[in-house]
């Protein structure tokens, strides 16, 4: 049995967690989250505190123990306070700003690279090089991080590109003179 899945999930105030034919829906102040749980998984809501058990014995049913109380419990702390990711700008040039929903990046290109945040996501930018993505599903600000480090990625000899803000660049020594 998963040791991560027995821990309880505590709901907090201003949270409504329900469950009907296996969609277990959370709603709070930030947005409202789905997700769809297996049949060999059920929940337990007793006095603000929820609780994931398995139904079967099957080997996959202890696999999705951990998973589906990490990804409930992830939802809850997202439609509370939300998750945030940070993103820093190591460069000459390099720059970023926010128009309406749309995030211009200058990242020694041509031409600006254009990034439109998806519903739930926003953007702000601190000093024309921090850009702080924020929203209340973690996986979606997970992505368009990702998506947006990928625009330059950080190279190694002189540590130039998009990076997370506690992201630790391995440097190279280069060439050296003979």
């Amino acid at each position: 049995m998963s040791r991560i899945g027995k821990k309880p999930i505590a709901i907090p105030s201003g949270v409504t967690v329900t469950s009907d034919n296996n969609i277990v829906t959370v709603k709070g102040k930030l947005g409202e989250l789905k997700q769809a749980l297996t049949p060999d998984i059920s929940i337990v809501i007793v006095d603000n505190v929820l609780t994931v058990e398995t139904v079967s014995t099957e080997r996959f049913a202890g696999a999705m123990h951990g998973l589906t109380r990490a990804l409930l419990a992830n939802m809850v702390e997202g439609v509370s306070k939300g998750f945030s990711k940070t993103l820093d700008m190591v460069g000459v040039g390099y720059r970023a700003n926010v128009k309406g929903n749309k995030l211009n990046v200058s990242a020694g290109f041509s031409h600006p690279v254009e990034v439109v945040a998806p519903e739930g996501v926003t953007f702000v930018v601190n000093n024309d090089t921090e850009i702080v993505i924020s929203g209340y599903n973690k996986q979606v600000v997970g992505e368009v991080a990702a998506n947006i480090r990928k625009i330059r990625k950080p190279e190694p000899y002189k540590g130039k590109g998009i990076k997370y803000h506690d992201e630790v660049i391995r440097r190279k020594q280069g060439k050296t003179a003979k």
